[in-house]
């Protein structure tokens, strides 16, 4: 309901994860160990695509954009959430929570196009390989890559001015461990019946749009691996299993809370962990131990180049 004599407010305070007071410090410990691993791990990913000139194909040039957002993303959300587990920061400013919002949906919204894009490069790549070469030119892929990133600035610009041209009068506490859209929807001094709609569509639809591309292109997938040789199929499907595991544990969490924006349940906290924290984790291990070539790539950049992994 808007008000005759509103204030605004200049800052917010992130309630975080709710735990007990003495679970502070094993949870801090908890998720540094898995900040520090998600940044040397997808950085050891980069690295390696950059130097191994074997690898600058067009599923090694996503995975290296991918493996980039990957360090972004946690490193929007994890030191604040870690600074307030042992130092008590909670406080966050109205511009800092802004530009929070803004980096998440940005940097989320363009893994998402992202994991749809390597979904087909692999389609490409497995059902038409007669065709791949020809498509994925460095060309394409360049545009296909930058498509990715000016499609989550959008998104990401819309869904946050959309957000902030509401008034926000107090209460100022987050029931959230970051500033997204259904936290903030909740301390707004105004109808949000038109954001939730909003939310549920471009965010929640949109995810779900994603991931039933994805799954149709690994459904085409399967189909293919059972008609080639076995060692061949083995290695393709290895490939697309790899990244399937990857893409259920972003877009399972993610669609359940962007499909129920008015949501108030303490369990969305948890659920949002997987999206935001554990995925950018399990990017390095999953496309490393399931891929050959990745494997072969960190042993010839270890001077093992007489070593090929099985």
């Amino acid at each position: 309901m808007h008000s005759g004599n509103q204030t605004s407010v200049s800052h917010f305070i992130l309630v975080g994860l709710h735990h007990p007071p003495q679970l502070g410090v094993p949870l801090f410990l908890a998720f540094l160990v898995i900040y520090a691993l998600t940044v040397s791990g997808n950085g050891l990913i980069i690295f390696t695509i950059l130097v191994d000139t074997r690898l600058h194909h067009p599923m090694y040039w996503f995975l290296c954009h991918l493996s980039f957002l990957d360090v972004t993303v946690s490193s929007a959300i994890v030191p604040k959430m870690l600074a307030g587990f042992v130092l008590d920061s909670r406080v966050i400013s109205f511009g800092g929570c802004v530009i929070q919002l803004f980096s998440f949906h940005f940097l989320g919204c363009t893994e998402c196009f992202l994991y749809t894009l390597m979904a087909y490069d692999r389609f490409l790549a497995i059902c038409k390989p007669l065709h791949y070469a020809t498509i994925t030119t460095r060309n394409i892929c360049n545009y296909l890559a930058l498509g990715t990133w000016l499609g989550g600035t959008l998104h990401s610009l819309f869904q946050t001015s959309f957000i902030f041209r509401l008034p926000f009068c107090g209460p100022n506490q987050v029931d959230y461990f970051f500033c997204d859209i259904p936290a903030m929807l909740r301390l707004a001094c105004a109808d949000i019946t038109v954001n939730e709609l909003v939310t549920f569509v471009d965010i929640g639809f949109l995810a779900l749009t994603c991931f039933m591309l994805i799954l149709t292109s690994s459904g085409y997938i399967v189909v293919a691996i059972l008609r080639i040789q076995p060692t061949e199929g083995r290695n393709a499907f290895s490939t697309c299993a790899a990244h399937l595991t990857v893409v259920i544990v972003y877009y399972v969490p993610c669609t359940f809370i962007y499909l129920r924006p008015g949501s108030q349940e303490p369990l969305d906290g948890v659920v949002a962990v997987f999206y935001t924290v554990i995925t950018p984790l399990l990017n390095p291990i999953v496309y490393t131990l399931r891929n050959k070539e990745m494997k072969a790539a960190l042993w010839r950049l270890g001077g093992r180049k007489d070593v090929l992994p099985h």
